[in-house]
């Protein structure tokens, strides 16, 4: 490599960056203080850094000036359009591109990569393109095992080079169904396929033009971010992806932190032009954005979830149409209208079906349909928005009022009637959920969303929970419903407090937790990297390649920790008893078990356990509250601290309805060992139950059944008489506190105890 010439500038940063580039190539000092300068304004001080390692790495790979002169011209443009963080799989291809025969196709592709950044315009968009661009590679470059050769791809540079134009014409997916058809036809023959590559052949332009199709994104992307401004005050990002690579599931418009996620191309549909039909995705968004708000829906079954979903969607419908009535024709046009006899509700599930019937006699008045129920609803839901906007939780309200009283047997079948179901212009009303908990689709409890009202006890829609009645021998079907929510934060500092004042209990815990946690290394060998030489493989790989065998390139290991899988509910009966004060420390039994509950909790943040802590009380069967306190994912901070020190106690003991919520949560968990640990001072009880048997035989069969589902329920009671009952509710898994004064010391010892 030459001598580093010098460049025209005065900035000390620039002069720092062009140094750390280390080139001798005077065509780039020409060019680089700009390029620098350019990209300056577009990137962090870390991005910076990346941006000229990347190009030092051009410039080094013996291809001359022209891919590092590609790249510092190109590369601030494709971050202005695309962001920084495409550089990691642009980088990967031009590896790959080097390592293989088809290093000249390098400098076409960094030439044209702005031009490609511009019409693509999201990463996962770009992403594809890439994706694309390596198959083409691998398929076209040619291999004669016979002679031990291997020869450049003739289709790579000339697919790069006319890439702008092709997406100028062609979505990604016409993109990748062009490059198909040139393989399919001249994978055997080297000579033609620059010729098709390069849009030189007939058969190559009629491909591209049967693939023309459609709006493209691209090209009314300005049109839509004025439409979505100016109509709706709106000026959130817009973001294109493609469904070229979901084969089994298209994908449909939605919106997340990130922007308002729309197709790359859109067809003419039902005399609605494409971009027409993109106002109306946008119109749609922009009213849930506007007038919806999300619902926590942990207590709604999957049918409830898709009728409400069905509702509000015709509610935000309704009112982006009184708002703008020219969007009538639009959302009509593109509304499916199902025929009334369209499914046979005795072999197929239905229930989309009259969904999708019922969203259009929302909106439609000439809907046409004769069903006594569709039109009973259809009624109550124009009378609803001609009184006002309502809201999303009154319309809620009315989807499952439908949903009760249309309820067929077949509902359940396993095959459904999607025909004229699927409203495209729709969002998939990922934002209208929230959760109370993690689960398989669920997000974090931890996660962002709008705080739920604590002071309102039908916050949330209920769970309902069968109960056990030992005189009939049966279960109670939806017996007991269980409301809950988060507990209002209170102060803090309190639990600070009440961790500061059992400071030397805090240290004997702490020495009992060093020799809890994890100690044993477990040795995982035949690692390609780790902290290791494994002799056995190493001399058995150098073995091999001294034989001229392909040597085992896993001849390290590495050390991994047995630690503890270990999940726990502690679960705290919070009655009207624990109000009761103690003559021997004038606390009350609650202000005793929020300073177990805050030693317990350090106690647990200390191991790593995945902990969740909620409290119940009940006010007959018909309302049996349920507070989350702490979820399994929230660590122990401020947050859960102002929770735990509002903690109250109230009401009556429905206990068998709360273990049966919290198993709920539980066996979720992916763990070897599931516990809920039952801190209460009696017996279940509740206002409307005067047999206290029939309680505690609810109870215990709760128990039965989270046991059989791999849950241990353990009970620590406060109640010095409690020996009789508890050995009834619990079998051997309980055990009684006779001096609860000792409360805060016994309880985190209890836990230790029981995960050891």
């Amino acid at each position: 490599m030459p001598a580093v010439p010098a460049i025209a500038t005065r900035d000390p940063r620039i002069e720092a960056w062009w140094q750390a580039l280390d080139c001798g190539f005077p065509q780039a000092a020409e060019v680089f203080a700009e390029c620098a300068q350019s990209a300056a304004g577009r990137l962090s001080a870390i991005e910076l850094d990346a941006y000229i390692e990347a190009a030092r790495f051009l410039g080094r790979m013996g291809r001359g000036p022209e891919p590092l002169l590609a790249f510092l011209e190109e590369w601030p443009e494709v971050t202005a359009e695309i962001g920084a963080a495409a550089l990691a799989p642009v980088m990967d291809l031009v590896r790959a591109m080097q390592k293989s025969p088809n290093s000249a196709a390098i400098t076409p592709f960094l030439q044209t990569l702005g031009a490609v950044a511009r019409r693509l315009q999201s990463l996962d968009q770009l992403r594809f393109y890439l994706d694309v661009a390596r198959d083409l590679m691998v398929r076209t470059t040619t291999s004669i095992h016979g002679h031990q050769a291997t020869f450049a791809s003739p289709a790579l540079p000339e697919f790069f080079r006319e890439a702008p134009a092709l997406l100028g014409m062609l979505s990604l997916g016409g993109v990748r169904n062009w490059i198909e058809y040139g393989i399919r036809n001249h994978a055997r023959h080297p000579e033609h396929q620059a010729d098709y590559f390069g849009l030189r052949t007939p058969d190559s332009r009629a491909v591209a033009q049967r693939e023309r199709h459609g709006t493209l994104f691209a090209d009314v992307e300005r049109k839509l971010e004025l439409t979505l401004r100016a109509l709706w005050r709106d000026s959130e990002q817009l973001v294109p992806y493609s469904n070229a690579y979901h084969e089994l599931r298209q994908i449909v418009p939605y919106y997340d932190k990130l922007g308002l996620r729309l197709p790359d191309v859109l067809d003419e549909r039902n005399g609605v032009n494409g971009l027409d039909r993109y106002r109306a995705v946008l119109a749609h968004m922009a009213g849930h954005r506007r007038w919806s708000e999300a619902q926590v829906a942990d207590n709604w079954s999957p049918f409830q979830r898709m009728a409400v979903e069905f509702f509000e969607d015709a509610r935000i419908d309704a009112l982006v149409m009184r708002e703008y009535p020219g969007m009538a024709r639009i959302l009509l046009a593109l509304h499916p209208r199902p025929a009334e006899d369209a499914c046979d509700p005795e072999t197929t599930s239905c229930l989309r079906h009259r969904l999708a019937m019922l969203s259009r006699a929302f909106l439609d008045a000439g809907h046409g349909y004769r069903d006594p129920l569709l039109l009973e609803f259809a009624a109550e839901f124009r009378a609803r928005l001609a009184a006002g906007p309502s809201s999303t939780r009154e319309i809620a309200e009315l989807a499952l009022a439908y949903v009760s009283r249309s309820r067929r047997p077949s509902d359940q079948f396993a095959r459904i009637h999607f025909d004229d179901t699927e409203i495209d212009y729709r969002d998939d009303n990922r934002q209208l959920w929230q959760f109370i908990e993690e689960g398989d689709e669920e997000a974090a409890f931890d996660a962002a969303r709008t705080p739920m009202p604590n002071d309102e006890p039908h916050g949330l829609p209920p769970r309902h929970y069968r109960e056990w009645d030992a005189a009939s021998g049966g279960y109670q079907p939806d017996w007991a419903s269980v409301y809950e929510g988060l507990n209002p934060p209170g102060n803090a500092r309190a639990i600070d407090e009440v961790l500061q004042k059992h400071a030397a209990l805090a240290k004997r815990l702490k020495r009992l937790l060093d020799m809890l946690k994890p100690q044993e290394r477990t040795r995982v060998r035949y690692q390609e990297e780790g902290s290791d030489l494994d002799l056995d493989i190493a001399l058995r790989s150098l073995i091999d390649l001294k034989c001229g065998a392909h040597p085992d390139p896993r001849i390290n290991f590495s050390h991994r920790t047995s630690g503890r899988n270990i999940s726990v509910m502690l679960l705290l009966d919070l009655s009207e008893s624990l109000n009761q004060k103690l003559p021997a420390t004038g606390q009350t039994v609650l202000e005793l078990s929020r300073e177990a509950v805050a030693l317990l909790a350090w106690v647990i943040e200390c191991l790593g356990d995945p902990c969740a802590i909620a409290g119940f009380n009940s006010n007959t069967r018909h309302e049996v509250r349920y507070y989350h306190l702490k979820g399994f994912s929230e660590r122990w901070g401020d947050e859960v601290k102002a929770r735990l020190a509002a903690m109250a106690a109230g009401w009556s003991t429905r206990m068998g309805a709360a273990l049966r919520h919290a198993g709920h949560y539980l066996e979720r968990r992916q763990a070897d060992k599931r516990i809920v640990l039952l801190l209460t001072d009696g017996e279940p009880a509740d206002i409307d139950v005067e047999d206290t048997s029939y309680l505690r035989a609810d109870t215990r069969k709760a128990v039965e059944e989270l046991a059989a589902r791999g849950i241990t329920v353990f009970c620590l009671s406060l109640d010095p008489r409690a020996d009789d009952y508890v050995r009834e509710i619990f079998g051997r898994n309980w055990q009684v506190l006779d001096r609860i004064e000792r409360l805060p010391e016994a309880l985190p010892q209890l836990y230790l105890r029981m995960t050891r």
